[in-house]
């Protein structure tokens, strides 16, 4: 169980988390109080409000950490609490592996929720050198964290397509009219395009000796760390950057609309350009959600600084989550240097999950048996949707 330094950190931490909680209301009060007798809020009430909301999320996090220790080291005297499996241990929990393992022969199958590079193999795309004595383990792969999904509107199918009506114009010519008998009145015209866009399918596969079955912790560590991460990395490319063509998705970079500035800014930085962005999807009628940009990019953004060598904007003691002018942000290798997407992808486009990310073992796949290796399968089915192409603006920071 916890020690007593512990049991007093812990009080420390949530009597500090419910102080931020309460300035964080009090800020929340003082706006409506000026927004209802002012109009506006006041800068001072601004800051007040940013710096309480900071605090309040620093100590939040501070929390979720201390929760994890607490439940660690109640684990070693043996009280584990109830957690959600992993992915790896959903795979080796299920009956269909379990008489896998202890058959030794046969294949299993298991559907899961989640999907998360590649595994590196030899040339020739055999287990090559897992055919040794011993083994420590694998090498935890390099990961990079992916939420480009997380912008977008879920959505499942059945089916092996999606029809679905896009819009493609709008004139909008609304105005005043007499009220003299006879008197017409203005048409306005909206066009639509009926698409139709096909579930895909993501998949790859490795092979592995077959006693890779007889270490069950090493299974785990095969699924988590590289079938199902590398599965979710060409899920990130698709789903941003698809050409349409072949298997592959129509992604949103391809339907977007160019960037061009509603206004004209003298000397716009990549900040006002993104600014500019939001603006020109405001006015295609659909608020933007997201801004995805490469990483170097958004390095570049919160590294700015003021003459005097103050962060314009960012603060690097802070662990906030990455936003700009009110927006997340979503930095993805899977984004080209020195390119900007800004869009609607919560009420713009729409994923159809045919399938979840689904995990096969098998040691009877072609000369397995004889070689005692095991075949594992990781595959998924999807369909991208978007509904409106002018609520997505890609643009390029070095043409502005």
């Amino acid at each position: 169980m916890p020690d007593g330094s512990i049991n007093m950190e812990v009080v420390s931490l949530a009597a500090d988390l419910k102080r931020a909680a309460d300035d964080v209301k009090k800020a929340a009060e003082t706006t409506n109080v000026e927004l209802k007798n002012l109009g506006d809020v006041t800068n001072t009430t601004k800051i007040t409000a940013d710096q309480a909301l900071i605090k309040f999320n620093e100590l939040t996090i501070r929390t979720d950490e201390m929760e994890k220790r607490v439940a660690r080291m109640a684990s070693y005297d043996g009280h584990r609490e109830e957690r959600e499996k992993s992915l790896g241990e959903q795979v080796t929990d299920d009956d269909g592996v379990k008489a896998l393992l202890a058959s030794g022969r046969g294949k299993a199958s298991v559907r899961v929720k989640a999907v998360i590079s590649s595994l590196t193999t030899d040339a020739n795309g055999s287990a090559g050198d897992l055919l040794v004595p011993q083994r420590q383990g694998l090498i935890k792969p390099v990961t990079r964290r992916l939420t480009v999904r997380d912008l977008i509107m879920p959505g499942s199918t059945n089916s092996t397509s999606i029809q679905y009506v896009k819009e493609s114009g709008f004139t909008n010519s609304a105005a005043t009219v007499g009220e003299v008998a006879g008197t017409t009145k203005p048409q306005s015209e909206i066009k639509f395009d009926i698409v139709s866009t096909a579930v895909t399918t993501l998949a790859h596969w490795v092979l592995a000796t077959k006693q890779i079955l007889s270490d069950v912790p090493m299974l785990q560590s095969y699924i988590n760390g590289r079938l199902m991460y590398g599965l979710k990395l060409v899920e990130e490319a698709q789903l941003l950057a698809g050409g349409g063509t072949g298997t592959d998705l129509s992604g949103i970079i391809t339907q977007a609309t160019a960037f061009s500035a509603p206004i004209t800014i003298t000397g716009a930085t990549m900040i006002d350009n993104l600014r500019l962005a939001i603006l020109q999807t405001h006015l295609a009628e659909l608020p933007p959600n997201g801004i995805v940009l490469h990483p170097s990019d958004w390095t570049n953004i919160e590294l700015t600084k003021t003459d005097d060598g103050a962060y314009l904007f960012s603060n690097p003691t802070s662990i906030v989550s990455p936003r700009l002018w009110g927006l997340p942000v979503v930095a993805t290798q899977a984004m080209t240097v020195d390119k900007f997407l800004v869009g609607a992808f919560n009420t713009a486009a729409q994923i159809f999950d045919r399938w979840d990310a689904e995990i096969l073992v098998s040691t009877e796949d072609s000369d397995n048996f004889r070689k005692n290796l095991v075949t594992i399968l990781c595959e998924e089915r999807l369909a991208l949707a978007v509904y409106r192409p002018e609520a997505f603006i890609y643009g390029d920071f070095g043409n502005a």
